[in-house]
């Protein structure tokens, strides 16, 4: 089983590049940044844990930016966003962004996507809510034609791109096919989000695989996530399931492991490099 790590990298906490080269020094597979572009200070959405939001929230750094630091200074470390904000972004913008580290990194890069709880910050972003999943379907489908190898069109409900040169290309191969034909061009992509059906069909339609919050409740999911998965005409060994953000005990892990999981994210500390290495000295015996 492979062990990566997210945290809430802030200007307040460890730095990307120490941190990245402490995951690799110590075997770790990979690092996994959240984003939030801003925290509208009048908010009426609930923060899904409960009580306050964290501080952390609101001083995140860019992942992009940060990946791209943790890439220039390790050889074998994975990449990823644990999510990406996909209906707040521009796709074309951000298909740049993703083929570009891809390709900096050399591959190491997965797409973590995910739609987003706070109403506030994705109104700011002109997103309408009761849309977002359906944009965000929509903006993968356009970033996946500007990855393709041939100049290709894409016309949606929500965007189009004309047939254009972009490159760089993602360095990942083309995995096959959605459920809705489009290739499965660009880095591997996991959607993230809470159970259920409207999620799953998501994930099986067009994603590589599903990345469970906290990881609760697998036992009763994945079998229903592997049915719609199956019902869409997808290769059955091609899910792929990682627990994200996860507190760690070696039964929870085996827990995983019997289920078929290969890999899980744990969950640092958003604090010093102090605080943060301790931890992670605590994570290895994980590894």
């Amino acid at each position: 089983m492979r062990i990566s790590v997210t945290i809430f990298l802030t200007d307040e906490t460890i730095t990307p590049t120490r941190l990245a080269r402490e995951l690799e020094h110590r075997g770790f597979a990979g690092l996994y940044l959240p984003e939030h572009t801003h925290i509208p200070v009048e908010r009426t959405t609930a923060y899904p844990a409960g009580g306050d939001l964290p501080p952390e929230y609101g001083r995140t750094l860019d992942p992009f930016v940060a990946l791209g630091q943790a890439a220039a200074v390790t050889e074998d470390l994975a990449l990823g966003t644990g999510i990406t904000l996909i209906a707040q972004h521009d796709p074309i913008d951000l298909a740049k962004q993703i083929a570009t580290l891809d390709h900096l990194s050399g591959g190491r890069f997965t797409l973590g996507v995910g739609f987003g709880w706070n109403v506030e910050e994705a109104a700011d972003h002109g997103v309408e809510w009761r849309t977002r999943r359906e944009l965000g379907r929509d903006r993968m489908a356009l970033m996946r034609a500007l990855w393709t190898p041939e100049p290709t069109a894409y016309e949606g409900r929500f965007g189009s791109v004309r047939a254009s040169h972009a490159y760089p290309k993602p360095v990942q191969k083309p995995r096959g096919q959605s459920a809705s034909g489009q290739p499965l061009v660009g880095p591997r992509t996991l959607i993230g989000g809470a159970a259920g059906p409207k999620l799953f069909a998501h994930i099986a339609e067009y994603a590589d695989g599903w990345l469970p919050i906290g990881g609760r409740g697998l036992t009763e999911s994945l079998p229903v996530l592997r049915t719609a998965w199956a019902e869409a005409g997808r290769d059955a060994g091609a899910l792929q399931v990682v627990p994200y953000a996860v507190l760690p005990g070696a039964g929870k892990l085996a827990h995983y492991a019997d289920l078929g999981i290969e890999e899980v994210v744990l969950q640092l500390p958003p604090a010093g490099e102090e605080e943060v290495l301790r931890v992670l000295d605590e994570y290895a015996r994980y590894v």
